[in-house]
Protein backbone atom coordinates (compact mmCIF):
# COMPACT_ATOMS: atom_id res chain seq x y z
CA UNK A 1 0.00 0.00 0.00
CA UNK A 2 1.53 3.78 -0.80
CA UNK A 3 0.48 5.14 2.55
CA UNK A 4 2.32 1.95 4.60
CA UNK A 5 5.52 2.70 2.65
CA UNK A 6 5.03 6.30 3.34
CA UNK A 7 4.94 5.90 6.78
CA UNK A 8 7.74 6.70 8.37
CA UNK A 9 7.36 5.44 11.94
CA UNK A 10 5.97 2.28 13.87
CA UNK A 11 4.39 4.67 16.33
CA UNK A 12 3.11 6.81 13.55
CA UNK A 13 1.53 3.77 12.19
CA UNK A 14 0.01 2.91 15.12
CA UNK A 15 -1.89 5.69 15.70
CA UNK A 16 -3.27 5.73 12.41
CA UNK A 17 -4.45 2.15 12.60
CA UNK A 18 -5.74 3.19 16.30
CA UNK A 19 -7.67 5.51 14.28
CA UNK A 20 -8.90 2.95 11.64
CA UNK A 21 -10.16 0.65 13.93
CA UNK A 22 -12.11 3.52 15.84
CA UNK A 23 -13.84 4.78 12.47
CA UNK A 24 -14.12 1.02 11.13
CA UNK A 25 -16.58 0.51 14.80
CA UNK A 26 -18.72 3.39 14.10
CA UNK A 27 -18.72 2.28 10.45
CA UNK A 28 -20.10 -1.39 11.93
CA UNK A 29 -22.82 0.80 13.56
CA UNK A 30 -23.99 3.33 11.19
CA UNK A 31 -24.82 -0.03 9.00
CA UNK A 32 -27.06 -1.49 11.35
CA UNK A 33 -30.41 0.15 10.60
CA UNK A 34 -29.56 -1.70 7.22
CA UNK A 35 -27.83 1.06 5.05
CA UNK A 36 -25.72 -1.55 2.45
CA UNK A 37 -24.00 -1.99 -0.27
CA UNK A 38 -26.93 -3.00 -3.38
CA UNK A 39 -27.33 -3.37 -6.87
CA UNK A 40 -26.85 -0.26 -8.66
CA UNK A 41 -26.87 0.01 -12.27
CA UNK A 42 -24.90 2.62 -13.56
CA UNK A 43 -25.40 4.36 -16.80
CA UNK A 44 -23.02 6.69 -18.53
CA UNK A 45 -24.48 10.58 -18.53
CA UNK A 46 -24.71 11.79 -21.96
CA UNK A 47 -24.39 15.38 -23.19
CA UNK A 48 -26.16 15.09 -26.25
CA UNK A 49 -29.40 12.95 -26.80
CA UNK A 50 -30.74 13.75 -23.67
CA UNK A 51 -32.55 17.38 -22.85
CA UNK A 52 -31.41 19.54 -20.92
CA UNK A 53 -34.00 20.31 -17.88
CA UNK A 54 -35.57 24.14 -18.32
CA UNK A 55 -35.39 26.01 -14.93
CA UNK A 56 -38.72 25.28 -13.09
CA UNK A 57 -40.31 22.98 -15.66
CA UNK A 58 -40.72 19.41 -15.96
CA UNK A 59 -37.86 18.64 -13.59
CA UNK A 60 -38.59 17.00 -10.41
CA UNK A 61 -36.35 19.39 -8.38
CA UNK A 62 -37.93 22.15 -9.77
CA UNK A 63 -39.85 23.29 -6.63
CA UNK A 64 -36.19 23.47 -4.60
CA UNK A 65 -34.54 25.58 -7.29
CA UNK A 66 -33.41 29.45 -7.24
CA UNK A 67 -35.34 31.13 -10.10
CA UNK A 68 -38.96 29.00 -9.38
CA UNK A 69 -38.58 31.22 -5.79
CA UNK A 70 -39.74 34.43 -4.89
CA UNK A 71 -36.62 36.46 -5.41
CA UNK A 72 -37.14 38.72 -2.39
CA UNK A 73 -36.03 37.14 0.63
CA UNK A 74 -38.62 36.61 3.14
CA UNK A 75 -36.59 35.17 6.08
CA UNK A 76 -39.29 33.68 8.43
CA UNK A 77 -40.81 31.92 5.63
CA UNK A 78 -39.99 27.94 5.82
CA UNK A 79 -41.64 25.08 3.81
CA UNK A 80 -43.98 23.30 5.13
CA UNK A 81 -44.42 24.65 8.75
CA UNK A 82 -43.99 27.75 10.96
CA UNK A 83 -40.45 29.34 11.10
CA UNK A 84 -38.08 28.49 13.58
CA UNK A 85 -35.83 31.80 15.25
CA UNK A 86 -32.08 31.99 13.98
CA UNK A 87 -29.37 30.54 15.87
CA UNK A 88 -31.06 27.20 15.91
CA UNK A 89 -29.15 25.15 14.33
CA UNK A 90 -25.41 24.44 14.93
CA UNK A 91 -23.68 22.90 11.94
CA UNK A 92 -20.82 20.91 11.48
CA UNK A 93 -19.40 21.36 7.82
CA UNK A 94 -17.27 18.60 6.68
CA UNK A 95 -14.81 19.40 4.04
CA UNK A 96 -12.55 16.98 3.15
CA UNK A 97 -10.20 19.27 0.98
CA UNK A 98 -7.79 22.33 1.60
CA UNK A 99 -10.07 25.15 2.57
CA UNK A 100 -9.72 27.63 1.77
CA UNK A 101 -8.07 27.74 -1.48
CA UNK A 102 -9.25 30.28 -3.58
CA UNK A 103 -11.27 28.05 -6.30
CA UNK A 104 -14.68 25.97 -7.17
CA UNK A 105 -15.86 24.51 -4.51
CA UNK A 106 -14.01 26.47 -1.83
CA UNK A 107 -16.21 29.38 -2.84
CA UNK A 108 -19.42 27.10 -2.32
CA UNK A 109 -18.45 26.39 1.50
CA UNK A 110 -17.32 30.20 2.49
CA UNK A 111 -19.93 31.62 0.46
CA UNK A 112 -22.76 28.97 1.84
CA UNK A 113 -20.58 29.75 5.61
CA UNK A 114 -20.90 33.59 5.33
CA UNK A 115 -24.55 33.89 4.71
CA UNK A 116 -25.64 30.81 7.13
CA UNK A 117 -23.92 32.61 9.90
CA UNK A 118 -25.23 36.23 8.84
CA UNK A 119 -28.24 34.63 9.69
CA UNK A 120 -27.67 33.75 12.80
CA UNK A 121 -26.35 29.99 12.30
CA UNK A 122 -23.74 28.49 14.28
CA UNK A 123 -21.37 26.46 11.64
CA UNK A 124 -17.90 25.25 12.02
CA UNK A 125 -15.73 24.13 9.09
CA UNK A 126 -13.67 20.47 9.43
CA UNK A 127 -11.41 20.25 7.35
CA UNK A 128 -7.75 19.02 5.85
CA UNK A 129 -4.02 20.91 7.42
CA UNK A 130 -3.30 22.68 4.38
CA UNK A 131 -5.53 26.21 3.44
CA UNK A 132 -5.84 29.89 3.82
CA UNK A 133 -7.83 30.58 6.82
CA UNK A 134 -10.64 33.31 6.28
CA UNK A 135 -11.41 36.37 9.55
CA UNK A 136 -14.55 35.71 10.88
CA UNK A 137 -14.58 31.54 9.39
CA UNK A 138 -14.70 28.85 12.13
CA UNK A 139 -12.05 26.85 10.57
CA UNK A 140 -10.88 23.65 12.48
CA UNK A 141 -7.94 21.85 10.56
CA UNK A 142 -6.96 18.18 10.79
CA UNK A 143 -3.17 17.22 11.53
CA UNK A 144 -0.89 16.88 8.47
CA UNK A 145 0.34 13.68 7.41
CA UNK A 146 3.89 13.23 9.17
CA UNK A 147 5.57 12.35 5.69
CA UNK A 148 4.32 15.12 4.04
CA UNK A 149 2.81 18.41 4.48
CA UNK A 150 2.07 19.69 0.94
CA UNK A 151 -0.15 18.38 -2.07
CA UNK A 152 -1.56 19.84 -5.25
CA UNK A 153 -5.14 19.50 -5.29
CA UNK A 154 -7.12 16.84 -6.80
CA UNK A 155 -7.89 13.20 -6.33
CA UNK A 156 -4.55 11.21 -4.80
CA UNK A 157 -3.98 8.28 -3.10
CA UNK A 158 -2.17 10.41 0.26
CA UNK A 159 -5.95 11.47 0.54
CA UNK A 160 -6.75 8.36 2.31
CA UNK A 161 -4.55 9.70 5.22
CA UNK A 162 -5.95 12.88 5.36
CA UNK A 163 -9.84 11.62 5.49
CA UNK A 164 -8.47 9.05 8.45
CA UNK A 165 -6.51 12.17 10.28
CA UNK A 166 -10.31 14.42 9.72
CA UNK A 167 -11.91 11.74 10.79
CA UNK A 168 -9.84 11.97 13.80
CA UNK A 169 -10.09 15.31 14.08
CA UNK A 170 -14.13 15.34 14.21
CA UNK A 171 -14.33 12.60 16.70
CA UNK A 172 -12.46 14.15 18.92
CA UNK A 173 -13.29 18.01 18.23
CA UNK A 174 -16.65 17.13 16.32
CA UNK A 175 -18.06 15.33 19.23
CA UNK A 176 -17.57 18.28 21.84
CA UNK A 177 -19.12 20.78 19.00
CA UNK A 178 -22.90 18.92 19.71
CA UNK A 179 -23.96 19.52 16.57
CA UNK A 180 -27.50 19.09 15.03
CA UNK A 181 -27.10 19.68 11.39
CA UNK A 182 -23.95 17.75 9.48
CA UNK A 183 -23.36 19.30 6.36
CA UNK A 184 -21.30 17.19 4.19
CA UNK A 185 -19.03 18.72 1.15
CA UNK A 186 -18.02 16.25 -1.47
CA UNK A 187 -18.24 11.91 -1.23
CA UNK A 188 -15.97 12.16 1.16
CA UNK A 189 -17.66 14.40 3.50
CA UNK A 190 -20.70 12.43 3.20
CA UNK A 191 -19.25 9.23 3.98
CA UNK A 192 -17.57 10.88 6.76
CA UNK A 193 -19.89 12.57 7.99
CA UNK A 194 -22.20 9.51 7.09
CA UNK A 195 -20.52 7.82 10.35
CA UNK A 196 -20.68 11.12 12.57
CA UNK A 197 -24.34 11.68 12.13
CA UNK A 198 -25.65 7.87 12.45
CA UNK A 199 -23.23 8.35 16.32
CA UNK A 200 -25.25 11.21 17.03
CA UNK A 201 -28.00 10.54 15.93
CA UNK A 202 -28.60 13.69 13.78
CA UNK A 203 -29.70 14.73 10.12
CA UNK A 204 -26.67 14.03 7.07
CA UNK A 205 -27.28 16.68 4.63
CA UNK A 206 -25.05 16.15 1.22
CA UNK A 207 -23.82 18.86 -0.80
CA UNK A 208 -23.65 17.30 -3.96
CA UNK A 209 -21.46 18.85 -6.34
CA UNK A 210 -20.74 15.70 -8.98
CA UNK A 211 -20.48 12.36 -9.44
CA UNK A 212 -17.42 11.00 -7.73
CA UNK A 213 -16.54 8.30 -10.29
CA UNK A 214 -17.18 10.65 -12.91
CA UNK A 215 -14.75 13.26 -11.48
CA UNK A 216 -12.34 10.57 -10.73
CA UNK A 217 -12.23 9.68 -14.10
CA UNK A 218 -11.66 13.06 -15.07
CA UNK A 219 -8.76 13.31 -12.99
CA UNK A 220 -7.27 10.16 -14.50
CA UNK A 221 -7.64 8.58 -10.67
CA UNK A 222 -9.49 6.25 -12.83
CA UNK A 223 -9.71 4.61 -16.29
CA UNK A 224 -12.84 3.19 -17.89
CA UNK A 225 -11.40 -0.02 -18.21
CA UNK A 226 -10.25 -0.28 -15.02
CA UNK A 227 -11.63 -3.81 -12.83
CA UNK A 228 -12.05 -1.11 -9.83
CA UNK A 229 -14.73 1.46 -11.40
CA UNK A 230 -17.67 -0.90 -10.98
CA UNK A 231 -16.88 -0.86 -7.05
CA UNK A 232 -16.35 2.44 -6.92
CA UNK A 233 -19.79 3.04 -8.76
CA UNK A 234 -21.59 1.08 -5.98
CA UNK A 235 -19.69 2.84 -3.06
CA UNK A 236 -21.00 6.28 -4.79
CA UNK A 237 -24.66 4.74 -5.12
CA UNK A 238 -24.28 3.58 -0.96
CA UNK A 239 -22.85 7.04 -0.30
CA UNK A 240 -25.90 9.01 -2.03
CA UNK A 241 -28.30 7.35 0.35
CA UNK A 242 -26.66 8.07 3.40
CA UNK A 243 -27.85 11.37 4.06
CA UNK A 244 -31.56 12.47 4.95
CA UNK A 245 -31.48 15.43 2.09
CA UNK A 246 -29.26 16.48 -0.68
CA UNK A 247 -28.28 20.09 -2.14
CA UNK A 248 -27.07 19.76 -5.50
CA UNK A 249 -25.48 22.90 -7.08
CA UNK A 250 -27.37 22.91 -10.62
CA UNK A 251 -30.68 21.14 -12.09
CA UNK A 252 -28.82 19.04 -13.96
CA UNK A 253 -26.95 17.96 -10.72
CA UNK A 254 -30.79 16.92 -9.35
CA UNK A 255 -31.42 15.61 -12.60
CA UNK A 256 -28.11 13.14 -12.20
CA UNK A 257 -29.31 12.39 -8.55
CA UNK A 258 -33.35 11.31 -9.38
CA UNK A 259 -32.92 9.62 -12.47
CA UNK A 260 -29.01 7.69 -12.65
CA UNK A 261 -28.63 7.07 -8.75
CA UNK A 262 -32.95 6.66 -7.84
CA UNK A 263 -32.37 9.43 -4.82
CA UNK A 264 -36.13 9.95 -4.20
CA UNK A 265 -36.78 13.74 -5.30
CA UNK A 266 -38.22 14.87 -2.06
CA UNK A 267 -35.10 14.49 -0.69
CA UNK A 268 -33.07 16.80 -3.33
CA UNK A 269 -32.80 20.62 -3.50
CA UNK A 270 -31.43 22.03 -5.86
CA UNK A 271 -29.43 24.97 -4.67
CA UNK A 272 -27.43 26.51 -7.67
CA UNK A 273 -24.59 28.28 -7.07
CA UNK A 274 -24.54 31.81 -6.57
CA UNK A 275 -22.42 35.03 -6.82
CA UNK A 276 -22.45 38.29 -4.92
CA UNK A 277 -23.00 40.71 -7.58
CA UNK A 278 -21.88 43.69 -5.01
CA UNK A 279 -18.31 42.19 -4.87
CA UNK A 280 -18.41 40.78 -8.93
CA UNK A 281 -19.20 43.94 -10.08
CA UNK A 282 -17.53 46.21 -13.85
CA UNK A 283 -16.75 48.86 -12.00
CA UNK A 284 -14.79 47.29 -9.30
CA UNK A 285 -11.94 49.47 -10.95
CA UNK A 286 -12.03 52.52 -13.06
CA UNK A 287 -10.75 53.25 -16.58
CA UNK A 288 -7.38 54.31 -15.52
CA UNK A 289 -6.82 51.73 -13.43
CA UNK A 290 -7.80 49.32 -15.34
CA UNK A 291 -4.97 50.17 -18.30
CA UNK A 292 -2.39 50.42 -15.22
CA UNK A 293 -3.33 47.11 -14.60
CA UNK A 294 -3.24 45.36 -17.78
CA UNK A 295 0.31 47.25 -18.65
CA UNK A 296 2.24 45.69 -15.09
CA UNK A 297 0.84 42.20 -16.63
CA UNK A 298 2.28 42.66 -19.96
CA UNK A 299 -1.27 42.81 -21.65
CA UNK A 300 -0.68 45.80 -24.64
CA UNK A 301 -2.42 48.56 -24.81
CA UNK A 302 -5.57 47.83 -27.53
CA UNK A 303 -5.48 44.49 -27.39
CA UNK A 304 -8.70 42.66 -26.53
CA UNK A 305 -8.56 40.18 -23.46
CA UNK A 306 -9.58 36.80 -22.88
CA UNK A 307 -9.73 36.15 -19.55
CA UNK A 308 -9.96 32.73 -17.51
CA UNK A 309 -9.95 32.10 -13.72
CA UNK A 310 -9.52 29.03 -12.22
CA UNK A 311 -7.99 25.41 -11.58
CA UNK A 312 -5.24 25.00 -14.37
CA UNK A 313 -6.20 21.28 -14.84
CA UNK A 314 -6.41 19.26 -18.21
CA UNK A 315 -10.33 18.68 -17.44
CA UNK A 316 -10.91 22.57 -16.75
CA UNK A 317 -10.17 22.82 -20.84
CA UNK A 318 -6.95 24.64 -20.62
CA UNK A 319 -5.17 22.75 -22.71
CA UNK A 320 -8.27 23.28 -25.55
CA UNK A 321 -8.32 27.00 -24.49
CA UNK A 322 -4.53 27.14 -25.55
CA UNK A 323 -5.12 25.07 -29.16
CA UNK A 324 -8.07 27.90 -29.59
CA UNK A 325 -5.52 30.95 -29.02
CA UNK A 326 -2.94 29.26 -31.47
CA UNK A 327 -5.71 29.10 -34.30
CA UNK A 328 -7.32 32.43 -33.21
CA UNK A 329 -3.29 33.78 -33.98
CA UNK A 330 -2.72 31.72 -36.58
CA UNK A 331 -5.46 33.81 -38.23
CA UNK A 332 -4.59 36.99 -37.40
CA UNK A 333 -6.84 38.11 -34.18
CA UNK A 334 -4.75 40.83 -32.42
CA UNK A 335 -6.07 38.94 -28.67
CA UNK A 336 -4.61 38.24 -25.35
CA UNK A 337 -5.30 35.94 -23.11
CA UNK A 338 -5.51 36.14 -19.00
CA UNK A 339 -5.51 33.02 -17.84
CA UNK A 340 -5.64 32.98 -13.91
CA UNK A 341 -5.26 30.11 -11.27
CA UNK A 342 -3.44 27.52 -10.31
CA UNK A 343 -1.46 24.54 -10.25
CA UNK A 344 1.13 24.27 -12.29
CA UNK A 345 1.15 27.55 -14.10
CA UNK A 346 5.04 27.26 -15.45
CA UNK A 347 3.72 24.16 -17.19
CA UNK A 348 1.24 25.35 -18.70
CA UNK A 349 3.46 28.84 -19.69
CA UNK A 350 5.87 26.82 -21.20
CA UNK A 351 3.01 24.60 -23.55
CA UNK A 352 1.79 28.33 -24.47
CA UNK A 353 5.52 28.70 -25.57
CA UNK A 354 5.71 25.74 -27.64
CA UNK A 355 2.26 26.61 -29.25
CA UNK A 356 3.93 30.26 -30.13
CA UNK A 357 1.88 32.11 -28.16
CA UNK A 358 4.67 33.49 -25.11
CA UNK A 359 3.72 37.12 -26.51
CA UNK A 360 -0.07 36.35 -26.15
CA UNK A 361 -1.14 34.88 -23.19
CA UNK A 362 0.39 36.30 -19.30
CA UNK A 363 -0.41 33.16 -16.69
CA UNK A 364 -0.53 35.14 -13.54
CA UNK A 365 -0.90 32.15 -10.78
CA UNK A 366 -2.96 31.96 -8.08
CA UNK A 367 -5.29 34.96 -7.38
CA UNK A 368 -6.98 35.33 -3.63
CA UNK A 369 -10.63 34.95 -3.89
CA UNK A 370 -10.60 38.88 -2.71
CA UNK A 371 -9.21 40.19 -5.72
CA UNK A 372 -10.94 38.46 -8.26
CA UNK A 373 -13.54 40.63 -9.46
CA UNK A 374 -9.91 43.18 -10.38
CA UNK A 375 -8.29 41.12 -12.56
CA UNK A 376 -11.74 39.62 -13.93
CA UNK A 377 -12.71 43.38 -14.54
CA UNK A 378 -9.26 43.35 -16.52
CA UNK A 379 -11.33 40.97 -19.26
CA UNK A 380 -13.20 41.82 -22.50
CA UNK A 381 -14.67 37.96 -23.28
CA UNK A 382 -14.42 35.79 -20.54
CA UNK A 383 -13.73 31.83 -21.69
CA UNK A 384 -15.66 28.55 -19.40
CA UNK A 385 -13.91 25.55 -21.43
CA UNK A 386 -14.46 22.73 -18.51
CA UNK A 387 -14.65 19.90 -20.02
CA UNK A 388 -16.36 17.65 -17.25
CA UNK A 389 -20.14 16.84 -17.47
CA UNK A 390 -21.25 16.21 -14.51
CA UNK A 391 -19.59 18.89 -12.19
CA UNK A 392 -20.81 22.67 -11.47
CA UNK A 393 -19.40 25.61 -13.06
CA UNK A 394 -19.71 28.53 -10.41
CA UNK A 395 -17.02 30.45 -12.57
CA UNK A 396 -19.93 31.38 -15.26
CA UNK A 397 -22.00 32.79 -12.51
CA UNK A 398 -18.33 35.66 -12.00
CA UNK A 399 -18.30 35.71 -15.43
CA UNK A 400 -22.26 37.03 -15.66
CA UNK A 401 -21.96 39.02 -12.48
CA UNK A 402 -18.23 41.04 -13.61
CA UNK A 403 -20.62 41.85 -17.43
CA UNK A 404 -18.31 39.55 -19.43
CA UNK A 405 -19.94 37.59 -22.32
CA UNK A 406 -19.25 34.04 -21.94
CA UNK A 407 -17.36 31.32 -24.57
CA UNK A 408 -18.18 27.69 -23.22
CA UNK A 409 -18.20 24.42 -24.21
CA UNK A 410 -21.55 23.38 -24.48
CA UNK A 411 -22.47 21.15 -21.38
CA UNK A 412 -25.73 21.20 -19.47
CA UNK A 413 -24.45 23.21 -16.38
CA UNK A 414 -23.24 25.80 -19.02
CA UNK A 415 -26.43 25.95 -21.16
CA UNK A 416 -27.68 25.82 -17.48
CA UNK A 417 -26.38 29.33 -16.73
CA UNK A 418 -25.65 30.99 -20.05
CA UNK A 419 -28.86 29.98 -21.82
CA UNK A 420 -29.48 31.64 -25.18
CA UNK A 421 -26.77 34.23 -24.44
CA UNK A 422 -23.38 31.97 -24.34
CA UNK A 423 -21.73 31.42 -27.06
CA UNK A 424 -21.12 27.80 -27.37
CA UNK A 425 -18.59 25.36 -29.01
CA UNK A 426 -19.07 21.51 -29.21
CA UNK A 427 -17.42 19.89 -26.48
CA UNK A 428 -13.45 19.76 -27.14
CA UNK A 429 -13.70 21.21 -30.37
CA UNK A 430 -10.83 23.81 -30.04
CA UNK A 431 -11.87 25.33 -33.97
CA UNK A 432 -15.32 25.58 -32.85
CA UNK A 433 -14.32 27.22 -29.37
CA UNK A 434 -11.82 29.67 -31.67
CA UNK A 435 -14.72 30.30 -33.96
CA UNK A 436 -17.24 31.87 -30.71
CA UNK A 437 -14.27 34.09 -29.11
CA UNK A 438 -13.48 35.55 -32.91
CA UNK A 439 -17.50 35.65 -33.20
CA UNK A 440 -17.87 37.97 -29.85
CA UNK A 441 -14.79 39.69 -30.86
CA UNK A 442 -16.34 41.22 -34.44
CA UNK A 443 -19.67 41.42 -32.68
CA UNK A 444 -18.94 44.39 -30.11
CA UNK A 445 -22.54 45.39 -29.94
CA UNK A 446 -23.77 41.90 -29.57
CA UNK A 447 -21.07 41.45 -26.95
CA UNK A 448 -22.21 44.47 -25.33
CA UNK A 449 -25.82 43.18 -25.00
CA UNK A 450 -25.21 39.90 -23.61
CA UNK A 451 -23.17 41.51 -20.84
CA UNK A 452 -25.92 43.43 -19.39
CA UNK A 453 -28.00 40.62 -19.76
CA UNK A 454 -26.14 38.15 -18.34
CA UNK A 455 -25.04 40.85 -15.22
CA UNK A 456 -28.88 41.66 -14.94
CA UNK A 457 -29.56 37.48 -14.76
CA UNK A 458 -26.37 37.26 -11.80
CA UNK A 459 -27.88 39.86 -9.64
CA UNK A 460 -31.85 38.46 -10.25
CA UNK A 461 -31.41 34.87 -10.16
CA UNK A 462 -28.23 34.07 -8.40
CA UNK A 463 -28.28 35.86 -4.84
CA UNK A 464 -26.50 34.06 -1.90
CA UNK A 465 -29.34 34.92 0.67
CA UNK A 466 -31.80 33.96 -2.16
CA UNK A 467 -29.95 30.13 -1.56
CA UNK A 468 -29.80 30.38 1.97
CA UNK A 469 -33.73 30.36 1.75
CA UNK A 470 -33.58 27.03 0.24
CA UNK A 471 -30.77 25.53 1.79
CA UNK A 472 -32.79 26.29 5.54
CA UNK A 473 -35.80 25.10 3.84
CA UNK A 474 -33.75 21.50 3.48
CA UNK A 475 -32.53 21.83 7.30
CA UNK A 476 -36.01 22.84 8.92
CA UNK A 477 -37.45 19.36 6.88
CA UNK A 478 -35.24 17.21 8.18
CA UNK A 479 -34.37 18.31 12.06
CA UNK A 480 -36.23 16.67 14.27
CA UNK A 481 -36.22 20.45 16.03
CA UNK A 482 -38.32 22.36 13.37
CA UNK A 483 -41.02 19.47 13.60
Amino acid sequence: MAIDAAVKSASCHTRLSAIARRLSLLYQVAKQPGARLGPFSYQPVMLHGVATPQVGQGHPAAPHSLESADTTYHEPERRGHQAIFPGTYRILMVAPTSFFGDYGCHVRILEETRILTALGQQVAIFTYHKGRDIPGVDIRRAPATPWRSSYEVGSSRHKIALDILLSAKLLLAGLPFRPNIIHAHTHEGALIGGVLAKSLRVPLIFDFQGSMTSEMLDHHFLHRQSTWLPLWQRLEAFINRLPQAVLTSSLHGSDLCIRQFGIPAKKVYTVQDCVNADVFQPSVIDAAARLEKRARLGIPPGRKVIVYLGLLVEYQGIGRLLEAARHLTTAGEDLHFLIMGYPSQEVWAARAQELGLADRTTFTGKIPYEEAPQYLALGDIAAAPKLSATEGAGKILNYMAMGLPVVAFDTPVSREYLRAEGIYAAPGNTHELAQAIAHLHHNPDLAADISQRLRKRAIQSYSWRQAATHIMNAYDAISPRAK
